[in-house]
């Protein structure tokens, strides 16, 4: 990640809601607000839940009758999207950006050459996926919003005792 003092990530997440064009706009509207990297997110709905998972409270009434399955199920991105979607951050000057989920998302986002990757904080916890990431020697900025101190300072000796020094990682503060 290019260091300076201020960095804006917009973040786009799963808000096209399945639709590519939404995702398209999203990125026309991070780029007009003037972020500097506009963050959707790569999973695949089997790697992260299992099809009987509950939905949280706050899908309840948002998502009536799908399940958590078929909801995730349906805000992924196909593969097909990403040379689009890169494409339209490179006409508007901003920077794309992906967090994955899974380390098939991983290996996807490290062949389109993901400059760095970002934890989400509900991902600080998950060992294998920080130490899966760790080995792929590239910086990291990592979310903390729903995280201990205890977990955050966990993650950090993860990606130190796998190669990653301290000067490749980003802590945000992020409240969720």
């Amino acid at each position: 990640m290019k260091k300076k003092n201020i960095e804006i990530i917009a973040e786009a997440g799963v808000y096209h809601n399945g639709d590519l064009e939404k995702a398209l706009r999203l990125i026309d509207i991070a780029a007009d607000s003037g972020a500097d990297i506009v963050k959707f997110q790569t999973f695949k709905a089997e790697k992260i839940v299992s099809r009987k998972a509950q939905k949280a409270s706050y899908q309840e009434n948002l998502t009536l009758g799908e399940s958590q399955f078929s909801l995730l199920k349906r805000l992924e991105m196909p593969l097909e999207w990403y040379p689009k979607l890169v494409s339209r951050c490179e006409q508007n000057r901003i920077r794309f950006l992906s967090t994955g989920f899974d380390e098939d998302s991983i290996d996807f986002l490290d062949r389109i050459n993901m400059p760095f990757f970002k934890i989400p904080s509900g991902e600080i916890t998950n060992k294998p996926l920080l130490e899966f990431i760790s080995k792929k020697g590239k910086e990291i900025v990592l979310s903390t919003g729903m995280s201990t101190l205890n977990e955050i300072e966990d993650a950090i000796s993860i990606f130190l005792s796998n190669g990653i020094t301290k000067d490749m990682i980003t802590i945000l503060h992020c409240n969720t």
